[in-house]
């Protein structure tokens, strides 16, 4: 399905910026890793668009799914807080940077281990569509892969 492997490349692409970020704040370099999490933001806040408008909003009119959903939607705006307010000069907002960047490889398991498997089984065409559609609102000017 061309919006599930969309949706696992901006996860990719979103653990990989944030490891660098870790590893930028390891090194002490500050400006460096507060970019990497400029474009980390960047990467999640479309990602949570097109993923909540879409997928998780087909999905949610299941009451089985939306109770799954609504947490990983909880977690999207508690990762999105605390880029906007981290200061990475704070040893402490450092450390939660970095259990932060684990804590999204959990959510992201949670994901693509559960909920984007299952969409594979309960989706039918109109709501696939309606999925891509989000999709494309939250990536203007963007194809899918291979599109």
């Amino acid at each position: 399905m061309p919006l599930i492997r969309d949706y696992i490349a901006e996860h990719e692409r979103a653990t990989n910026l944030g490891g660098d970020a870790v590893r930028a704040i390891d090194r002490g370099e500050l400006a460096e890793a507060s970019e990497l999490l400029r474009l980390m933001g960047a990467e999640l806040r479309s990602h949570w668009q097109g993923e909540e408008n879409g997928l998780f909003a087909v999905m949610g009119r299941d009451p089985l799914a939306a109770e799954h959903i609504g947490p990983l939607v909880r977690e999207h705006r508690e990762l999105e807080d605390l880029l906007v307010a981290v200061d990475l000069a704070d040893p402490a907002d450092q450390e939660r940077i970095r259990t932060a960047v684990s804590e999204l490889h959990e959510h992201i398991a949670k994901e693509e281990d559960g909920l984007f498997p299952a969409s594979l089984i309960a989706l039918g065409g109109a709501e696939w569509d309606a999925s891509m559609l989000a999709w494309q609102e939250a990536h203007p000017g963007q194809s899918m892969i291979g599109q």
